[in-house]
């Protein structure tokens, strides 16, 4: 095993998930965070123990993306581990701020875990929350094999299925299967807000569907979509456009539209692996 001393940095939902699957591996884990709270309840859910410098095999980055760099940063400054990597939903922007900030990128496998759940914080993690879900690697041209290999182990240990991108890849292809998916979830939730008490009422399971994700996080989906912002906006006007002509032929009576978008809905929804079910979404 070539991970035997994690350091978690971040115990929000999803540092601590990892930190609890690799708890049942057999790892000693570390945990830091702003929050000492955060801290302390992840320690008593079984996730780890308090930092104290300590040096790690590797370090774990859980904090959110415009933070990543700045991070990186100063474990390294530390010694904190011999590899690192981090979790952040979007990889361009903390690749740009880990360059800018003199990273030794060597070292740094930039990361992301396509799980997630609509609750946040510690006491929502789970350590099968990665559990055959797909996990974004971006190794860039510095990045050595040795280090890329351990965040393999970390992934693997995680229960997810490591998956090799670009950065820039990634983003779009994210924007696409998350972050708009997350927006266009909320625009129908929102449209709720005035929906009377009958209206409600009648609500099934397909209206559940559709806004479940829409639960998530406001301020950490601000933070998320900021570092994806242009990628987002393409996919969001391709939708909106679909939704502009369906509306039209709803009102002209001429549906041909309508049913072109229903049909290619279905192609569209037949093309998603897995198609994994439950209370979890991506970020």
């Amino acid at each position: 095993m070539t991970i035997e001393k994690a350091l978690v940095v971040g115990t929000g939902l999803i540092g601590t998930s990892a930190a609890l699957a690799l708890r049942g591996k057999g790892v000693t884990v570390y945990l830091s965070d702003v929050d000492a709270d955060a801290v302390r309840l992840a320690g008593e859910l079984g996730a780890g123990r308090e930092w104290a410098g300590e040096e790690a095999d590797l370090a774990l980055i859980a904090v959110p993306p415009h933070l990543v760099g700045e991070r990186l940063a100063e474990l390294q400054k530390r010694g904190a581990a011999r590899v690192y990597t981090d979790v952040a939903s979007v990889k361009a922007d903390p690749i740009a701020d880990a360059e800018r900030l003199g990273c030794d990128l060597t070292s740094y496998v930039p990361g992301h875990p396509l799980a997630g759940r609509e609750r946040s914080g510690p006491a929502a993690a789970r350590a099968d929350l990665f559990s055959g879900r797909p996990w974004a690697l971006c190794p860039r041209p510095r990045t050595d094999a040795k280090a890329l290999a351990v965040t393999r182990d970390l992934v693997a240990m995680c229960g997810a299925k490591a998956v090799t991108v670009d950065a820039g890849e990634h983003d779009s292809a994210v924007a696409l299967v998350s972050h708009a998916p997350h927006l266009v979830a909320s625009a129908m939730a929102a449209s709720l807000a005035d929906g009377d008490d009958v209206a409600l009422g009648l609500a099934g399971q397909g209206l559940r569907d559709v806004t479940r994700i829409a639960a998530g996080n406001p301020l950490l989906w601000r933070m998320i979509l900021a570092g994806n912002a242009l990628p987002v906006a393409g996919v969001l006007e391709r939708v909106a456009a679909d939704l502009a002509a369906a509306a039209s032929a709803l009102r002209s009576g001429d549906l041909d539209d309508v049913t072109d978008l229903l049909r290619r809905g279905v192609d569209g929804q037949a093309r998603i692996p897995g198609k994994h079910g439950g209370p979890e979404g991506d970020a």
